[in-house]
């Protein structure tokens, strides 16, 4: 599979699939022009997973949401979920890996986790806005 130019007007629909990894760049970036064989490479490897490019000049909103500061940025999503972020080059093995590991997580724990963490979250914001009353 090709990789996906992704756009503030496609990206929730690209971020539906089942696994994804956004690779965010820019073209002035050296190691973005680095990576980019590797991405392109490691995106024919894996035709279940949608891997989506995003520009960080031409899309600059969805690089605020996801508090892009360095470039090239991974963001790996299954089932609408981030499950890992990274920074800098990676080799193609190593994409591999992650992919792999990804595959086999129980996406169901997964969930549930992030479902206590959200909770847990939400608890702890609730008593900061009710301490000053």
């Amino acid at each position: 599979m090709a990789t996906v130019r992704v756009t503030e007007e496609n990206f929730d629909r690209v971020a539906e699939a089942d696994i994804v990894l956004f690779d965010f760049w820019a073209a002035w970036c050296g190691p973005c022009r680095t990576f980019a064989p590797i991405f392109e490479e490691a995106s024919e490897r894996h035709p279940d997973v949608v891997f989506g490019k995003i520009d960080t000049e031409a899309e600059r909103g969805l690089a605020r949401r996801f508090g892009i500061r360095a470039i090239p940025t991974l963001i790996l999503v299954r089932d609408g979920v981030i499950l890992a972020t990274h920074s800098g080059v990676l080799t193609g093995a190593e994409i591999d890996e992650l992919l792999a590991r990804t595959r086999e997580l129980d996406m169901e724990e997964v969930h549930r986790r992030a479902d206590e963490l959200e909770a847990k979250a939400e608890k702890k914001a609730k008593k900061k806005r009710f301490l000053f009353w």
